[in-house]
């Protein structure tokens, strides 16, 4: 037998596993993955674009191995440098780069629209309930 809980959070998860597919190829047109896509927007609006590897772990939900990975894709692609922290030598940073801004901003308009036609879609299909409810939520935060 299931909860209301249950329902509920079966229903969250398939909406979130809908979304982060649709978003996944939306940006995989521009060269991104979607955690690349999420880092990048946390580093440009990051003071100075900059923020320390455990800064940028906790902000993803990723472990240290995880983000240092993700940070290798970045910097090999020229959308970031790593390098260490002027305050404390045993902590490293990851700043944005000119490129990684262009890239990020290039990607924006197809992340922001998929995200929106595809909760649009679930609104108007079986998840409309949860949608709705996000929605409203949303709009009197």
């Amino acid at each position: 037998m299931t909860t209301v809980d249950d329902e509920l959070w079966v229903d969250v998860v398939r909406l979130h596993a809908r979304v982060e597919q649709a978003l996944t190829s939306a940006l995989q047109r521009h060269g991104l993955g979607l955690s690349e896509y999420r880092a990048l927007c946390h580093l440009s609006s990051a003071p100075d674009g900059v923020l320390r590897m455990q800064e940028l772990a906790d902000l993803l939900g990723l472990n240290q191995s995880s983000v240092t990975r993700l940070v290798g894709r970045l910097e090999g692609g020229g959308l970031s440098v790593r390098d260490v922290c002027p305050d404390d030598r045993r902590g490293v940073h990851t700043k944005i780069t000119d490129e990684g801004r262009a890239r990020k901003a290039a990607a924006t308009g197809a992340y922001e629209g998929t995200l929106t036609d595809t909760l649009d879609r679930a609104a108007t299909e079986d998840l409309a309930p949860l949608v709705t409810a996000l929605r409203a939520t949303a709009a009197t935060a």
